[in-house]
């Protein structure tokens, strides 16, 4: 087999597209979480029987968070072109990918997010209220440390699917391994970039998932 010779692989753009997929990883991950995190804290404290209880506010957040969840990323990609172009310039490369990564990703992350906090046991939130806490203070000092374990294993399956999702940008011109994937080892035949991109995807998925488990398990309540 002659792509087990790696005679197509271009060392160097493998490299330039490993670093383009942690940088558009990176700043997707900050800016999902930065977002997510309090979307998701208001998804848990407006649902029923919290402490801002408001149907009406949860119901039309729960109805746009579920429908950025439910479109398809390469869909979502598409649609968001000309939103992306106003925020960033470009819908091309590292920079116009992180817009619609965020924007994928971060009502998903929110929804882990309300899941951990209702895990949450309320008596500890009861307690608080009774020796006169504020509502947010009982977010910062009780909620967000009890459900801490919760919300890494979030942002741990969060980062996860942010690898998938960067690999898909490159099917308009996002850079990184996925454009390679496509340009290379799709449009042109070559397996063995397409197998070499796969591969550094496979192990950047593996230490991302080890050291979230590891976290977890290091801040989980025993």
């Amino acid at each position: 087999m002659e792509w087990l010779e790696l005679k197509n692989v271009d060392w160097s753009e493998i490299g330039i597209g490993t670093v383009d997929t942690l940088s558009m990883l990176g700043f997707s991950t900050l800016f999902t979480i930065l977002i997510g995190l309090p979307l998701g804290v208001i998804l848990f404290l407006t649902s029923r029987g919290q402490l801002l209880a408001n149907r009406g506010f949860y119901l039309v957040a729960s109805f746009v968070v579920n429908v950025l969840r439910s479109v398809p990323f390469i869909i979502l990609m598409i649609l968001l072109i000309p939103v992306t172009k106003a925020i960033v310039g470009t819908s091309l490369g590292v920079l116009g990918s992180i817009p619609p990564l965020v924007i994928g990703a971060a009502p998903f992350f929110a929804r882990l997010v309300e899941t951990s906090l209702r895990e949450v046991d309320r008596g500890v939130t009861e307690a608080a209220q009774s020796m006169g806490a504020s509502n947010w203070q009982i977010v910062l000092n009780v909620l967000l440390p009890e459900a801490r374990s919760g919300l890494i294993a979030g942002i741990t399956i969060t980062t996860v699917a942010l690898v998938s999702y960067t690999a898909m940008s490159g099917v308009i011109g996002g850079g990184g391994l996925g454009d390679l994937a496509i340009r290379y080892g799709y449009q042109r035949f070559q397996t063995d970039v397409m197998i070499v991109t796969v591969v550094i995807l496979l192990v950047l998925v593996q230490i991302l998932q080890s050291l979230g488990d590891r976290l977890v398990l290091k801040y989980s309540r025993k």
